[in-house]
């Protein structure tokens, strides 16, 4: 159950308590967060909407550990990654994060295997090994048979499963999706969709995601609203999201 008032279980999957991130440009002070809490259990999946400035990226961003709150606290599988080293976070983001955005990403001169494999080459795995993890997640996608083409030679929604392959194939505890279906039209946005959809339902894994298309969001099983740094609204199609602390 995803819940953003602070009162969420201890044994959350991802807990966040007090969040504020503010950027100084100039002499300005500019407040992009504000006093977040957030629970997600393992298996919810979350999107984010909001106008163009309102904190999702950020939000993501934190969470990901590519960036620092000014306050607050994240924890994630019990391990508090706010205060990290930058070399403990690197190894933790390894781990745990999988990252899927809205340009792919991906590396020109590679084959879609060999762009599947970069997480892993950070790893102490086998070749074989490697290679039996980047077939399974090509696999899942739907791709075993393009793994030896180059991005040029992919549609772009076959370029985003690839990322997704590539954001899945270490086995991370959540996904975090940055307007993944932005550059796709209607169908593959669809297919690509289903593909995460499957990927929470059938594999067990843990979604958040920041969209504005709302036909994308209603593929989640809870939607949150940020405005102006503030989680301002909770609509689910599942059960009902408390929204009282942090509105």
């Amino acid at each position: 159950m995803i819940r953003v008032d602070g009162t969420g279980k201890s044994n959350s999957l991802i807990q966040v308590r007090g969040l504020d991130k503010t950027y100084r440009r100039g002499g300005e002070e500019i407040q992009v967060l504000q006093r977040l809490n957030l629970d997600v259990d393992k298996g919810d999946f979350v999107a984010f909407m909001g106008p163009s400035g309102s904190g999702k990226t950020t939000l993501l961003n934190l969470l990901g550990g590519l960036d620092v709150p000014t306050h607050g606290s994240i924890t994630v599988a019990g391990d508090e990654i706010t205060h990290m080293s930058g070399n403990k976070l690197t190894q933790w983001r390894a781990r745990h994060v999988g990252f899927i955005f809205q340009m792919y990403n991906l590396l020109p001169v590679l084959t879609a295997f060999q762009n599947v494999e970069l997480p892993l080459l950070l790893t102490k795995l086998s070749k074989s090994d490697r290679r039996k993890h980047v077939e399974t997640a090509l696999g899942v996608v739907g791709l075993a048979d393009r793994m030896n083409h180059y991005p040029r030679q992919l549609s772009g929604g076959q370029e985003q499963r690839v990322a997704i392959a590539r954001a899945i194939v270490a086995d991370p505890t959540f996904l975090l999706c940055d307007e993944p279906t932005g550059d796709l039209d209607r169908k593959s946005a669809d297919e690509i969709m289903e593909l995460i959809h499957r990927l929470v339902t059938e594999h067990g894994k843990t979604v958040l995601m920041v969209t504005h298309d709302p036909v994308v969001a209603t593929r989640a099983d809870t939607t949150l609203h940020l405005e102006k740094g503030v989680l301002v609204e909770g609509k689910t199609s599942h059960e009902s999201v408390m929204a009282g602390g942090a509105a």
